[in-house]
């Protein structure tokens, strides 16, 4: 038996008061519309209208029995709207996975935006230098740096991830500007440490990478922290160019170019990358942030 089917005929059979015209309503036989009323009442182990041949009526147990599936299919009708809106338009919860650099200096000052524009939208932003999985830790997004992931998603990459080599006025003048990346063995060092451990500093020369890493000052995942070192002339060090910009931009520190140039991987495909499933793409929500995150976060280059 279909109950929530026979619920319904019962509700319209008490409304009209006949099995007639509560047929007509939903365009069934009238004596198909009585025989689902029937199995219900065998169903409940009660009688639920009284009939005669003209008019049908409520027993006592029908009229409270009415009451409380007229409850139950309203609340049906409003999950039914929800789920309908959920589909159609950005709402719910949305979970954000991004590192801790990269998160509070370009994703977390662009967020009261988004919220603005997607009231409905219940935002739960997790920064983290752990590698996540899209699936297995429940996040709609994450942005990662690195390479191109290997896992079944849509990687967008929104900027490049290269390090640069930057130092302060103040600790050049002091310690004089270094010429060859080799120099770089007489100077102190701010050392990023990334999830697979602390990053050295490697230039190819001769043919050849080589580690002509400094003397090490400190080591810190913690960009802002490292950058305000470098900034206060404790130390070089090399981060990516976002995270080094504002710096760069007010004149705290200056880009140092070398020749051979100093890089912390060989590979010269590093970039920061947004991932999605791509079977949640058209869930309202996941492509409004993906949306706006691509269009706000990535770099056009000249």
């Amino acid at each position: 038996m279909d109950q929530l089917k026979a619920m319904r005929y019962f509700v319209k059979v008490a409304e009209a008061g006949s099995f007639t015209k509560a047929a007509q309503h939903f365009d069934v036989p009238a004596s198909s519309l009585s025989r689902r009323v029937a199995d219900l009442e065998n169903h409940l182990g009660a009688v639920l209208l009284k009939r005669s041949t003209r008019v049908v009526r409520l027993t006592e147990i029908g009229r409270l029995y009415l009451q409380q599936v007229r409850d139950i299919l309203s609340r049906l009708e409003a999950t039914d709207e929800l789920v309908g809106s959920y589909q159609s338009k950005p709402m719910g919860h949305l979970k954000i996975s991004a590192t801790v650099g990269f998160g509070e200096t370009l994703l977390l000052p662009l967020m009261d935006e988004f919220s603005d524009r997607y009231p409905e939208i219940v935002l739960d932003i997790e920064l983290s230098d752990a590698l996540s999985t899209l699936g297995r830790d429940d996040v709609d997004i994450a942005i990662r740096g690195g390479y191109v992931p290997d896992e079944r998603v849509v990687a967008v990459k929104l900027r490049d991830n290269r390090f640069i080599l930057a130092g302060s006025p103040a600790y050049l003048e002091r310690e004089g500007m270094p010429a060859h990346a080799q120099d770089l063995k007489e100077h102190k060092g701010l050392f990023y440490r990334a999830p697979i451990g602390i990053l050295p500093w490697i230039s190819m020369i001769n043919d050849e990478w080589q580690d002509v890493s400094p003397h090490k000052v400190a080591v810190s995942n913690a960009g802002r922290w490292l950058v305000d070192k470098a900034s206060k002339g404790d130390g070089l060090l090399m981060l990516p160019r976002w995270a080094l910009q504002s710096a760069l931009d007010r004149g705290a520190l200056l880009e140092i170019p070398l020749n051979p140039a100093v890089a912390v991987t060989r590979s010269e495909k590093l970039g920061i990358y947004l991932l999605y499933a791509q079977n949640r793409y058209q869930v309202p929500k996941v492509k409004a942030a993906v949306d706006f995150l691509v269009t706000r976060l990535f770099d056009h280059p000249d």
